[in-house]
């Protein structure tokens, strides 16, 4: 189908999601569909929650924000239970503005470009319909019309609160246009745009100087005075300010604390009873979300001005961190590298996992207990399993400093540090060892880096770049090994009829000579070493594995090379000790004979097909190992 077919089709959805009839009509929908008449914070958690809700481990992820904000769940579940659940319920929340505070690039603007996008689609679905007086620049509620003498008698009648006053244009309309009979005015279904200003709206500081007061509320249209005759005419008014652009949906003021004072003054009686003063008339209602963010900085910097003190008790300040996971941290990088021009490049495995290493060590604060170090909580902040620690060693560690993700390097610099290796390299491959070079090297250009942090910073590339060296001998000994299968699952068998007998006091029988012999605790051992099981440890380790055999024969499953995580990575690594020096040499011989040639070749087959290298990524890996190795 071509674009202009789609085009085409598109069109012909809007039309049939139009509606236009009398304030009689408009109440059967009223009747039958409730929401339709729901408040601008209610509409916001229904979008939120109408788009599903996972349950992770007593936390709550919001399907909503998973495709642009990664590791931030415990933020947004804070953001939603705190904020927009308890403003849906109509509770005191609703009246405050809600100011997202976090670190540079650390998704606030992302997060409120969402919820934009989010009501502007959600306003096109029938759980979103949003109805307003046609002709109305407010797009003023319907509702409003009811007089405040039947509003209690509506809510008996609907279950349906009314709150707000019928805007002094729409008040002179109703009695001119259609001589007070509310149930003829004419009701239309409308559709949030940004782009077209409605139902939401952008305001951005410029110099207060120049700046009017009216971008906020609107101004009078002085050609119209000698028309309609006064200045207090709302026909001679033009409600398009940003407040009034935005009602029944959100506005995004944007750096809300660099605006001057004469600005905020309006939000105070906007928040706390949902109304604003514009031009010669009462007060005019408006129901909308207001979103601001800020940094840290600005914000000490506001609540340390007295000046200030009857705002602070209208704002909710939500802390927006860093993401502190390595795993999401991969997935930001990888998002923003497919939305570039140069995702044609191909990025070697472990790339973006090794610069997200960097970065997430930059985020995390010191642990206060002395047993830990950064790696290990780096780890079990991303969910690894780490012996000796569980969940909720997890949750103490996050108590120890709140103010842990505010501060370290964002995305972007990483980013550039990227974009910057893939436009420098000539051959269309990059791989870990590329980026940390490169990060490195950006570190002597960023403005706001002191010495000190300088040198920590250079501590923990040299941290990145050992966790890679694992990581690649890893990824190189599975490729290796998995060509040795066989004597992988032959060493595997060996091992679990020694820890058999081992466990059960029993001898074996030795298969040449036919005597008993006792379990052969070199072989055990030289396994064992391998993940760090202990002397003490041993008989614990062998006990489970026998327990986890014993389990799979009760299920009728055979237990096999896969079945035990631990051990698979035990046994890898046992083959690839006794395979390293077969490795030294195909890695490093500059002209490997036939049989080496072979095995190199099979090797990077084998990453290429299940590890996804490229030939370059696959050769430079081998390469790289091959260096490591001969160390």
């Amino acid at each position: 189908m071509d674009i202009l077919k789609k085009i085409e089709m598109y069109r012909q959805g809007e039309e049939k999601l139009k509606w236009e009839g009398t304030f009689r009509e408009y109440l059967e929908i009223v009747k039958e569909q409730p929401w339709v008449a729901q408040s601008a914070h209610s509409r916001v958690y229904n979008m939120i929650k109408d788009a599903g809700i996972e349950n992770d481990k007593s936390k709550k992820r919001y399907s909503f924000f998973n495709s642009q904000l990664f590791g931030l769940e415990e933020a947004l579940e804070r953001l939603v239970e705190e904020y927009f659940h308890p403003a849906a319920k109509r509770l005191d929340v609703r009246k405050r503005i809600l100011l997202l505070m976090g670190p540079v690039s650390g998704g606030k603007s992302t997060l409120v470009t969402m919820l934009k996008r989010g009501l502007e689609a959600y306003s096109h679905t029938d759980r979103g319909a949003i109805y307003a007086i046609k002709g109305c620049p407010m797009h003023e509620d319907p509702l409003h019309m009811i007089p405040h003498h039947l509003r209690k008698d509506f809510y008996d009648e609907y279950g349906i609160r009314i709150e707000g006053n019928l805007s002094p244009l729409n008040m002179m309309r109703l009695e001119q246009e259609y001589g007070g009979r509310i149930e003829d005015v004419i009701v239309e279904r409308i559709f949030f745009s940004e782009d077209k200003r409605t139902g939401i709206g952008t305001f951005s500081p410029s110099d207060p100087k120049s700046q009017d007061i009216a971008d906020l509320t609107g101004s009078i249209d002085f050609s119209t005075i000698a028309e309609y005759g006064s200045e207090s005419d709302p026909r001679a008014y033009r409600f398009d300010g940003e407040l009034n652009k935005a009602n029944r949906g959100m506005m995004e003021f944007q750096e809300m604390l660099k605006c001057d004072e004469k600005f905020l003054w309006h939000l105070l009686s906007l928040t706390q009873e949902g109304n604003f003063k514009a031009g010669r008339f009462a007060l005019i209602s408006a129901d909308e979300l207001i979103v601001a963010h800020t940094n840290e900085t600005e914000y000490r910097s506001f609540i340390s001005n007295k000046k200030n003190e009857a705002l602070h008790s209208r704002i909710i300040v939500m802390p927006i961190p860093y993401n502190l996971k390595v795993s999401e941290e991969e997935k930001i990088y990888d998002k923003m590298i497919r939305e570039s021009d140069v995702n044609d490049v191909h990025i070697a495995p472990h790339t973006l996992r090794v610069a997200a290493m960097f970065t997430i060590l930059t985020r995390l604060k010191d642990p206060k207990k002395g047993d830990i170090d950064l790696i290990k909580k780096m780890r079990l902040y991303d969910g690894e399993s780490v012996e000796g620690y569980n969940r909720a060693d997890v949750e103490e560690l996050k108590k120890e400093h709140q103010d842990e993700g505010m501060s370290g390097i964002d995305p972007r610099y990483v980013i550039n540090r990227i974009s910057s290796t893939i436009i420098r390299k000539e051959v269309k491959t990059i791989n870990a060892l590329d980026v940390l070079r490169s990060l490195k090297e950006g570190l002597d250009q960023h403005p706001s880096i002191t010495a000190e942090t300088r040198e920590r910073y250079l501590n923990y590339i040299s941290i990145a770049r050992k966790e890679y060296d694992d990581i690649a001998k890893k990824e190189v000994q599975k490729a290796f090994v998995y060509s040795y299968e066989e004597s992988a699952k032959t060493l595997m068998d060996n091992y679990l009829d020694n820890v058999e007998a081992y466990c059960n006091k029993a001898k074996m029988r030795d298969q040449l000579t036919g005597e008993e012999i006792n379990p052969d605790e070199k072989l055990m051992r030289s396994i064992e070493e391998q993940i760090g099981i202990s002397e003490n440890a041993k008989k614990a380790f062998r006990e489970e594995i026998l327990i986890r055999i014993s389990a799979y024969a009760r299920k009728g499953k055979r237990f096999d090379y896969n079945s035990h995580d631990r051990l698979r990575e035990a046994i890898q690594k046992k083959l690839f000790a006794d395979l390293k020096d077969v490795v030294k040499i195909t890695t490093s011989t500059k002209t490997p004979d036939e049989t080496q040639l072979k095995k190199i070749n099979n090797v990077v087959a084998r990453l290429i097909d299940e590890h996804g290298y490229n030939s370059t990524s696959a050769n430079e890996l081998l390469r790289y190992v091959g260096s490591l190795l001969n160390r």
